[in-house]
């Protein structure tokens, strides 16, 4: 897929795909229910895994037999192909990443050895002060199943908001020991705050986005090429929600709207 060209640096991706932007555009929309919801997003990320996992996988030269070498000795394919012994690790965060972890983790064991995909679970949450503004992240509990040396973690994260939860979700696995082969967050949509926050705490972690939503920014900001002007950007509300947004993205995908 193509990507948009910006002032942010190399660890940002955004990508430039009419299909993804359409199914945005109906992930959020006002007239698209709770049931429908779940269906678009799983959709979503199916069409990102495969692209990042296609950027940010190691490769290997393989060969591989096929139905037909029992008949025809030539009959092998080979080629370019994501690297069987590396290991991946999908970190699915409570609760607006719960269904996307869980998306990217059936679409990588179609094309990995299941042995080596691996699913975490992070109990991450929003603190508030009492004028809701977002004051930090707070981590109740995990569930990690071992080590993350060589590996590649994705976090799928659908809305990058303030960038909290992927800052906190890097430091948990950076924390484990022996460092990962890469760190990828996947985010539907993603602001400048959320941009500005991960790639000053933890370069090197890749940011890839569906979407940069900064409707809030100057109108000088938003007729330039995106982080120009990146001091006039602005994505966040005055609760730290996403503007243009999907709203609450947690609430949708369970229809749990506490």
């Amino acid at each position: 897929m193509p990507f948009l060209s910006h002032r942010y640096g190399p660890d940002v991706l955004l990508f430039d795909d009419a299909c993804l932007q359409t199914l945005l555009m109906r992930i959020g929309s006002p007239t698209t229910g709770t049931a429908e919801v779940p269906s678009l997003v799983r959709t979503a990320y199916r069409r990102l895994v495969h692209e990042v996992l296609s950027r940010e996988f190691p490769r290997t030269r393989q060969r591989h037999a096929t139905r037909m070498t029992a008949q025809e000795p030539r009959a092998f394919v080979s080629g370019e192909m994501l690297c069987r012994n590396t290991k991946l690790i999908i970190c699915s965060v409570i609760r607006a990443g719960m269904l996307p972890a869980q998306a990217c983790y059936e679409a990588a064991i179609e094309m990995l050895p299941p042995e080596n995909v691996r699913l975490d679970v992070l109990n991450m949450s929003r603190q508030t002060d009492a004028q809701h503004q977002v004051t930090g992240v707070r981590l109740d509990g995990t569930k990690i199943g071992g080590p993350v040396d060589d590996a590649v973690v994705l976090l799928p994260d659908p809305m990058g908001a303030t960038g909290g939860t992927v800052c906190r979700a890097v430091e948990v696995y950076r924390g484990l020991g022996g460092p990962p082969h890469a760190i990828a967050a996947l985010h539907l949509m993603m602001t400048p705050e959320a941009v500005q926050r991960v790639t000053t705490q933890h370069p090197g972690v890749k940011l890839y986005s569906g979407r940069l939503d900064r409707g809030l920014s100057s109108e000088r900001a938003l007729a330039a090429e995106p982080g120009t002007f990146a001091d006039e950007e602005r994505g966040l509300n005055d609760v730290q929600y996403i503007v243009p947004g999907a709203g609450g993205m947690g609430e949708l995908l369970t229809n749990s709207w506490v």
